[in-house]
């Protein structure tokens, strides 16, 4: 019995030291992103006029089904490289960054080409009153052409990240998005372009970023390795693997954004004050959900390169290391928002009409926050195991069977309690199914090792 404790504790404090040196770096470097975002919605939201931060929060909605649910060229290429690098396959490490690349590329540039298109019908679905459509759109023009570098970066941060090269993904995202905020002070601030500026800001700021990850990806190849892997980089039977793969998380993603896309295009049917509250509200989560997504991107390293390694029995330390901390982030913006609403939210806008609508609902950020963390640490494990299918269907049945009826309601009596609870039921529902999976995974993998 002693030697079971001792061994189980040994093999948790193997990789501690490994698993905060990583998680720092990725949730200092995650936490740019939504930190940037809020600079557009705080340089906007003071102001006069508030149709400009309603716009960009309308137009939101379409780049977090463009840029957000393509989130999965990151973590589908992180799970890649980091059993790659477990399997020490140097040239598994860089196919895995050049498919992805590749199929990256070819989304960006459709992206472009079909813009109008995408405008047209987005802005034709979404609910807001002219003013705000129009500011909106403005935004948009602007930030699309930021496409194929937001892309391209999610490979590149998805692949430094399976090769535990955390530093050049911070140094990026510094860069990336310290300039985005210099840029929307120039354009918003100085030079009066509202919205415009604010799209024009965050296309410029990506490109920079990945001019960073450019550079260091021709510092760390060689080129006989990536003579190599080109030979066999358009392999059908791969390609084919790696599609599925991604193509089960690309569902997950769509369907994670169609809620919070479906929350907030019914927040602004209610009324453009709910649109901008819960809008405000969200900034927050957000704020928490990248945050601990930087937790999360470190376990699916680690889990895939466990896997890689055959090291199955650290997994299970490292989800409750993982979760532990997810949680005590989580608490943080929970507290900060629920105890001091006027200096949070005051921040972001000085529209006081707002700010004393947003404290009527800080405290839905208690269940949603705390559940949302739990969830995004169990998909992380599964991304590293590539399993996207448990994903794919974790996501399916929370939307059909929980969030649907819960939204319909809400939009049924306009209540906007009821908006909240059908996003957090999602959340709930995805722990309860991907933790339960968990268990039933874990139960298999100790089984092979016994065989």
């Amino acid at each position: 019995m002693k030697t079971s404790i001792y061994m189980s504790l040994r093999s948790y404090f193997s990789f501690l030291p490994r698993f905060y040196r990583l998680a720092t770096v990725s949730v200092l470097s995650n936490m740019m992103i939504p930190l940037a975002g809020l600079c557009d919605t705080a340089f906007l939201g003071h102001l006069k006029d508030i149709r400009h931060l309603a716009g960009i929060i309308l137009a939101s909605i379409l780049f977090d089904y463009l840029y957000r649910v393509l989130k999965f060229l990151r973590n589908s290429t992180n799970a890649m490289t980091a059993q790659a690098v477990g399997q020490d396959d140097a040239t598994g490490v860089l196919l895995a960054g050049l498919r992805s690349g590749l199929i990256a590329l070819a989304i960006a540039l459709t992206i472009v080409i079909l813009q109008y298109p995408i405008e047209k019908l987005g802005f034709a679905i979404l609910s807001g009153s002219p003013d705000v459509e129009a500011s909106g759109i403005e935004y948009f023009n602007a930030r699309i052409w930021g496409a194929p570098a937001v892309l391209l970066n999610f490979v590149l941060i998805g692949w430094f990240l399976g090769r535990e090269k955390n530093h050049i993904v911070l140094i990026m995202s510094l860069l990336g998005n310290g300039s985005n905020v210099l840029f929307d002070y120039l354009m918003i601030y100085r030079w009066g372009w509202e919205s415009l500026g604010a799209g024009l800001a965050t296309a410029l700021s990506q490109y920079l970023a990945l001019l960073v990850g450019l550079i260091a990806v021709v510092a760390s190849v060689s080129r006989k390795d990536l003579s190599q892997a080109l030979e066999t980089v358009l392999e059908p039977q791969a390609l084919k693997g790696i599609l599925t793969l991604k193509g089960n998380i690309l569902i997950r993603f769509f369907i994670l954004i169609s809620t919070y896309s479906l929350f907030t295009n019914l927040s602004a049917g209610i009324g453009t004050d709910v649109l901008t509250q819960n809008g405000l509200l969200l900034q927050i989560a957000f704020l928490s959900q990248f945050t601990v997504q930087g937790v999360g991107m470190t376990a699916q390293t680690l889990i895939g390169n466990f896997k890689g390694k055959g090291d199955t029995d650290k997994m299970l330390p490292l989800m409750s290391l993982a979760t532990i901390n997810a949680l005590l982030i989580a608490s943080v913006f929970i507290c900060a928002s629920i105890l001091f609403p006027d200096i949070v939210f005051g921040l972001l806008t000085n529209h006081s009409e707002v700010n004393q609508g947003i404290i009527d609902y800080t405290i839905w950020l208690l269940p949603l926050l705390t559940f949302t963390a739990s969830a995004f640490i169990l998909e992380g494990y599964f991304i590293g195991l590539k399993e996207g299918a448990v994903l794919r269907n974790a996501s399916l049945i929370g939307f059909c069977l929980v969030f649907s009826p819960l939204i319909i309601a809400a939009w049924y009596w306009q209540n906007v309690d009821l908006l909240w609870l059908s996003l957090t039921m999602y959340m709930v529902s995805g722990t309860f199914y991907l933790g339960i999976k968990m268990i039933q995974v874990q139960q298999n993998l100790t089984l092979a090792i016994g065989d």
